[in-house]
Protein backbone atom coordinates (compact mmCIF):
# COMPACT_ATOMS: atom_id res chain seq x y z
CA UNK A 1 0.00 0.00 0.00
CA UNK A 2 0.84 3.63 -0.25
CA UNK A 3 0.29 5.37 3.27
CA UNK A 4 0.40 9.33 3.05
CA UNK A 5 1.61 10.43 5.78
CA UNK A 6 0.30 14.21 5.35
CA UNK A 7 -3.42 15.74 4.10
CA UNK A 8 -5.38 18.10 5.23
CA UNK A 9 -8.77 17.63 4.03
CA UNK A 10 -11.30 19.90 5.36
CA UNK A 11 -14.89 21.43 5.58
CA UNK A 12 -13.89 24.85 5.91
CA UNK A 13 -11.58 27.03 3.90
CA UNK A 14 -8.31 26.99 5.21
CA UNK A 15 -8.20 30.07 7.34
CA UNK A 16 -4.48 30.94 7.14
CA UNK A 17 -3.23 29.80 3.60
CA UNK A 18 -6.79 30.34 2.01
CA UNK A 19 -5.73 27.56 -0.58
CA UNK A 20 -8.85 27.78 -2.74
CA UNK A 21 -12.21 29.12 -2.96
CA UNK A 22 -13.94 26.27 -1.46
CA UNK A 23 -13.21 23.64 0.75
CA UNK A 24 -11.13 20.59 -0.13
CA UNK A 25 -13.29 17.97 1.12
CA UNK A 26 -12.52 14.14 1.98
CA UNK A 27 -14.48 13.71 -0.91
CA UNK A 28 -12.18 16.19 -3.02
CA UNK A 29 -8.93 13.78 -1.30
CA UNK A 30 -10.22 10.98 -2.22
CA UNK A 31 -10.23 11.82 -5.92
CA UNK A 32 -6.76 13.22 -5.56
CA UNK A 33 -5.86 10.26 -3.74
CA UNK A 34 -7.31 7.46 -6.28
CA UNK A 35 -4.76 9.17 -9.19
CA UNK A 36 -3.81 6.40 -10.54
CA UNK A 37 -0.42 7.22 -10.35
CA UNK A 38 2.00 5.44 -12.55
CA UNK A 39 5.17 4.38 -10.88
CA UNK A 40 7.60 1.97 -12.59
CA UNK A 41 5.37 1.16 -14.99
CA UNK A 42 2.12 0.60 -13.00
CA UNK A 43 -0.64 2.86 -11.94
CA UNK A 44 -1.06 2.95 -8.33
CA UNK A 45 -3.50 4.74 -5.58
CA UNK A 46 -2.60 6.85 -2.59
CA UNK A 47 -4.38 3.43 -0.60
CA UNK A 48 -4.67 5.67 2.84
CA UNK A 49 -3.56 8.72 4.15
CA UNK A 50 -3.58 10.41 7.88
CA UNK A 51 -5.76 13.34 7.74
CA UNK A 52 -5.71 16.81 9.90
CA UNK A 53 -7.44 19.84 9.63
CA UNK A 54 -5.47 22.51 8.30
CA UNK A 55 -3.27 24.48 11.14
CA UNK A 56 -4.80 27.46 10.32
CA UNK A 57 -8.24 26.45 11.66
CA UNK A 58 -7.15 24.99 14.91
CA UNK A 59 -6.35 28.64 16.58
CA UNK A 60 -9.28 30.29 18.87
CA UNK A 61 -11.85 32.85 17.09
CA UNK A 62 -14.37 34.45 18.70
CA UNK A 63 -17.56 32.62 19.26
CA UNK A 64 -15.45 29.29 19.78
CA UNK A 65 -16.30 26.82 22.64
CA UNK A 66 -13.21 27.07 24.81
CA UNK A 67 -11.40 23.90 26.61
CA UNK A 68 -12.00 20.18 25.46
CA UNK A 69 -15.23 20.95 23.97
CA UNK A 70 -13.07 23.64 21.47
CA UNK A 71 -10.64 21.25 20.57
CA UNK A 72 -13.25 18.85 19.66
CA UNK A 73 -15.05 20.82 17.60
CA UNK A 74 -11.90 21.68 15.51
CA UNK A 75 -11.46 18.08 15.10
CA UNK A 76 -14.61 16.97 14.67
CA UNK A 77 -14.54 16.71 10.36
CA UNK A 78 -11.36 14.74 10.50
CA UNK A 79 -13.28 12.17 13.04
CA UNK A 80 -16.39 12.17 11.04
CA UNK A 81 -14.34 10.94 7.73
CA UNK A 82 -12.59 8.53 9.66
CA UNK A 83 -15.46 7.18 10.85
CA UNK A 84 -17.59 7.55 7.18
CA UNK A 85 -13.67 5.77 5.12
CA UNK A 86 -12.01 3.99 7.47
CA UNK A 87 -10.61 2.20 4.90
CA UNK A 88 -8.83 5.12 3.74
CA UNK A 89 -8.44 7.78 6.41
CA UNK A 90 -6.17 7.56 9.39
CA UNK A 91 -6.83 10.46 11.84
CA UNK A 92 -3.83 13.12 12.95
CA UNK A 93 -4.82 14.24 16.00
CA UNK A 94 -3.73 18.27 15.72
CA UNK A 95 -2.31 19.48 18.72
CA UNK A 96 -2.75 23.01 20.24
CA UNK A 97 -1.32 23.61 23.70
CA UNK A 98 -2.98 27.12 23.73
CA UNK A 99 -6.47 25.33 24.26
CA UNK A 100 -4.71 23.70 27.54
CA UNK A 101 -1.90 20.77 27.35
CA UNK A 102 -4.35 18.33 29.72
CA UNK A 103 -6.92 19.20 27.59
CA UNK A 104 -5.33 18.51 24.65
CA UNK A 105 -3.93 15.12 26.37
CA UNK A 106 -7.08 14.12 27.22
CA UNK A 107 -8.76 14.67 23.67
CA UNK A 108 -5.85 13.04 22.49
CA UNK A 109 -7.20 9.81 24.44
CA UNK A 110 -9.86 10.24 23.10
CA UNK A 111 -9.65 10.43 19.82
CA UNK A 112 -7.63 7.53 19.77
CA UNK A 113 -10.24 5.12 21.65
CA UNK A 114 -13.02 6.34 19.89
CA UNK A 115 -11.91 7.02 16.60
CA UNK A 116 -8.90 5.02 15.92
CA UNK A 117 -6.59 7.95 15.61
CA UNK A 118 -2.52 7.02 15.28
CA UNK A 119 -0.39 10.23 14.64
CA UNK A 120 -0.20 13.98 16.74
CA UNK A 121 0.73 16.88 14.93
CA UNK A 122 2.95 19.55 16.45
CA UNK A 123 2.88 23.45 14.89
CA UNK A 124 4.80 25.77 16.91
CA UNK A 125 4.68 28.25 14.63
CA UNK A 126 0.47 28.06 13.91
CA UNK A 127 0.07 27.87 17.66
CA UNK A 128 2.95 30.16 18.90
CA UNK A 129 5.62 28.69 21.36
CA UNK A 130 9.29 27.67 21.59
CA UNK A 131 9.46 23.74 21.35
CA UNK A 132 12.39 23.98 23.63
CA UNK A 133 11.30 26.01 25.94
CA UNK A 134 7.63 25.24 26.50
CA UNK A 135 8.54 21.46 27.33
CA UNK A 136 5.38 22.34 29.68
CA UNK A 137 2.99 21.92 27.18
CA UNK A 138 4.24 19.30 25.43
CA UNK A 139 4.93 16.42 28.07
CA UNK A 140 1.25 15.94 28.89
CA UNK A 141 0.75 14.96 24.90
CA UNK A 142 4.08 13.72 24.70
CA UNK A 143 3.18 11.03 27.88
CA UNK A 144 -0.19 10.52 25.94
CA UNK A 145 1.78 9.50 23.04
CA UNK A 146 4.01 7.35 24.83
CA UNK A 147 1.30 5.60 26.68
CA UNK A 148 -1.04 4.71 23.51
CA UNK A 149 1.80 4.32 20.90
CA UNK A 150 1.00 7.37 18.90
CA UNK A 151 3.55 8.92 16.57
CA UNK A 152 4.11 12.40 16.45
CA UNK A 153 4.48 14.59 12.91
CA UNK A 154 6.05 17.96 13.32
CA UNK A 155 5.93 20.41 11.13
CA UNK A 156 9.12 22.00 10.34
CA UNK A 157 10.81 24.05 8.13
CA UNK A 158 10.57 27.68 8.68
CA UNK A 159 11.54 30.60 11.98
CA UNK A 160 11.16 31.12 14.53
CA UNK A 161 9.85 28.36 16.07
CA UNK A 162 10.16 25.21 13.91
CA UNK A 163 13.70 24.71 12.76
CA UNK A 164 13.88 20.82 13.70
CA UNK A 165 17.09 21.24 16.15
CA UNK A 166 14.56 23.21 18.67
CA UNK A 167 12.51 19.80 19.02
CA UNK A 168 15.64 17.81 20.10
CA UNK A 169 14.64 18.65 24.15
CA UNK A 170 11.57 16.98 23.67
CA UNK A 171 12.63 14.00 21.49
CA UNK A 172 15.43 13.31 23.68
CA UNK A 173 12.64 13.52 26.94
CA UNK A 174 10.59 10.86 25.26
CA UNK A 175 12.64 8.48 23.32
CA UNK A 176 9.84 5.58 23.21
CA UNK A 177 8.06 7.98 20.87
CA UNK A 178 8.61 7.86 17.30
CA UNK A 179 8.77 11.31 15.66
CA UNK A 180 9.00 12.31 12.10
CA UNK A 181 10.77 15.72 10.72
CA UNK A 182 7.54 16.76 8.74
CA UNK A 183 8.76 18.16 5.24
CA UNK A 184 12.22 17.22 5.87
CA UNK A 185 12.97 20.22 7.18
CA UNK A 186 12.14 22.49 4.24
CA UNK A 187 9.32 25.42 3.84
CA UNK A 188 9.09 28.70 2.03
CA UNK A 189 10.93 30.24 4.47
CA UNK A 190 14.43 28.18 5.11
CA UNK A 191 15.80 25.11 4.56
CA UNK A 192 17.25 22.39 7.59
CA UNK A 193 17.30 19.20 5.28
CA UNK A 194 20.62 18.53 6.56
CA UNK A 195 19.63 19.08 10.26
CA UNK A 196 16.28 16.72 9.63
CA UNK A 197 19.19 14.16 8.06
CA UNK A 198 21.69 13.98 10.89
CA UNK A 199 18.94 14.13 13.20
CA UNK A 200 17.21 10.85 11.87
CA UNK A 201 21.09 9.45 11.24
CA UNK A 202 21.78 9.77 15.30
CA UNK A 203 18.55 9.49 16.99
CA UNK A 204 16.76 5.95 16.71
CA UNK A 205 13.33 7.60 17.71
CA UNK A 206 13.50 10.24 14.52
CA UNK A 207 12.00 9.64 10.75
CA UNK A 208 11.89 12.08 7.60
CA UNK A 209 9.23 12.36 5.61
CA UNK A 210 10.14 12.42 1.74
CA UNK A 211 7.55 15.78 0.53
CA UNK A 212 8.87 19.32 0.16
CA UNK A 213 12.77 17.81 0.20
CA UNK A 214 14.65 18.66 -2.77
CA UNK A 215 15.19 15.77 -5.45
CA UNK A 216 18.72 15.71 -5.83
CA UNK A 217 19.01 15.88 -2.15
CA UNK A 218 17.25 12.86 -1.01
CA UNK A 219 19.16 10.84 -3.86
CA UNK A 220 22.19 11.47 -1.39
CA UNK A 221 20.21 11.21 2.05
CA UNK A 222 18.65 7.73 0.77
CA UNK A 223 22.12 6.27 0.21
CA UNK A 224 23.16 6.91 3.53
CA UNK A 225 19.46 6.91 5.98
CA UNK A 226 18.93 3.43 6.96
CA UNK A 227 15.75 2.29 4.98
CA UNK A 228 13.32 2.49 7.27
CA UNK A 229 13.70 6.75 8.03
CA UNK A 230 12.04 7.49 5.19
CA UNK A 231 8.36 8.13 5.31
CA UNK A 232 6.52 9.27 2.61
CA UNK A 233 4.09 12.88 2.94
CA UNK A 234 2.68 14.75 0.39
CA UNK A 235 1.15 17.63 2.68
CA UNK A 236 -1.54 18.03 0.19
CA UNK A 237 -3.58 20.16 -0.64
CA UNK A 238 -1.74 22.44 -1.77
CA UNK A 239 1.00 19.59 -2.97
CA UNK A 240 -0.07 17.51 -5.76
CA UNK A 241 1.16 14.08 -4.22
CA UNK A 242 2.37 12.75 -7.80
CA UNK A 243 5.15 15.29 -7.84
CA UNK A 244 6.62 13.84 -4.80
CA UNK A 245 5.68 9.87 -5.44
CA UNK A 246 7.71 10.59 -8.59
CA UNK A 247 10.68 12.17 -6.71
CA UNK A 248 10.87 8.84 -4.74
CA UNK A 249 10.01 6.84 -7.85
CA UNK A 250 13.42 8.02 -9.66
CA UNK A 251 15.36 6.63 -6.55
CA UNK A 252 14.85 3.60 -8.32
CA UNK A 253 17.18 4.84 -12.00
CA UNK A 254 20.57 4.48 -12.26
CA UNK A 255 22.80 7.14 -10.39
CA UNK A 256 23.44 10.03 -10.81
CA UNK A 257 19.19 10.70 -11.00
CA UNK A 258 18.70 7.62 -8.62
CA UNK A 259 20.41 4.98 -6.00
CA UNK A 260 19.43 1.86 -7.98
CA UNK A 261 16.92 1.09 -5.36
CA UNK A 262 14.72 -2.07 -5.16
CA UNK A 263 11.19 -1.93 -5.63
CA UNK A 264 11.09 -3.54 -2.26
CA UNK A 265 12.55 -0.88 -0.28
CA UNK A 266 10.70 2.06 -2.23
CA UNK A 267 7.65 0.10 -1.14
CA UNK A 268 9.10 1.14 2.41
CA UNK A 269 9.45 4.97 1.93
CA UNK A 270 6.00 4.64 -0.17
CA UNK A 271 3.66 3.10 2.68
CA UNK A 272 5.51 -0.17 4.63
CA UNK A 273 8.17 2.03 7.03
CA UNK A 274 5.10 4.17 8.39
CA UNK A 275 2.67 0.66 8.53
CA UNK A 276 5.23 -0.95 10.66
CA UNK A 277 5.62 2.45 12.83
CA UNK A 278 1.87 2.95 13.65
CA UNK A 279 0.78 -1.20 13.40
CA UNK A 280 -0.09 -1.90 9.79
CA UNK A 281 0.63 -4.79 8.77
CA UNK A 282 3.14 -4.39 5.73
CA UNK A 283 2.46 -5.24 2.10
CA UNK A 284 4.56 -6.00 -0.71
CA UNK A 285 4.37 -4.31 -4.25
CA UNK A 286 2.52 -5.19 -7.36
CA UNK A 287 3.87 -8.21 -8.91
CA UNK A 288 2.92 -6.88 -12.18
CA UNK A 289 0.62 -4.80 -14.36
CA UNK A 290 -2.38 -7.06 -13.67
CA UNK A 291 -1.67 -7.01 -9.97
CA UNK A 292 -1.55 -3.34 -9.95
CA UNK A 293 -4.63 -3.15 -11.54
CA UNK A 294 -6.76 -5.31 -9.28
CA UNK A 295 -5.67 -3.45 -6.42
CA UNK A 296 -7.68 -0.57 -8.17
CA UNK A 297 -10.48 -1.88 -8.85
CA UNK A 298 -11.48 -4.24 -5.43
CA UNK A 299 -11.07 -1.98 -2.35
CA UNK A 300 -8.09 -3.14 -1.67
CA UNK A 301 -6.62 0.12 0.75
CA UNK A 302 -7.13 -0.92 4.12
CA UNK A 303 -8.05 -5.10 4.11
CA UNK A 304 -6.00 -7.70 3.67
CA UNK A 305 -7.36 -9.79 0.20
CA UNK A 306 -6.42 -13.01 1.92
CA UNK A 307 -8.25 -13.25 4.80
CA UNK A 308 -10.33 -10.26 4.57
CA UNK A 309 -9.04 -8.99 7.94
CA UNK A 310 -9.32 -5.18 7.80
CA UNK A 311 -5.14 -4.01 8.24
CA UNK A 312 -6.26 -1.73 11.19
CA UNK A 313 -8.04 -3.97 13.50
CA UNK A 314 -5.36 -5.33 16.26
CA UNK A 315 -4.15 -8.81 15.38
Amino acid sequence: MIIDTHLHPTNLVDEAWRHTGTPFTGERMLKLMDGPYMINGKPRRIDMGFIQPPPGNTGYRDGNRKGREGIRDYMAYIAELCEKYPDRFIGNFNYNPRWGPENGAAELEFHVKEYGFKMLKLHANMHGYRPDRALEWLRPAMKKCAELGVVVLIHTGDGPYTIPTMFYPIIREFPMVNFIIGHFGIQTGGNYSFESFWMAMDTPNVYCESGWCFQSRIVEFAQQLPKNKIVFGTDSPPNDPGMWLRELEVLCKDPPHGINLSEDDLEGYLGNNIAKLVGIDPSPPPRNLQDAQARLTDSYAGVDRATGKHLLQPA
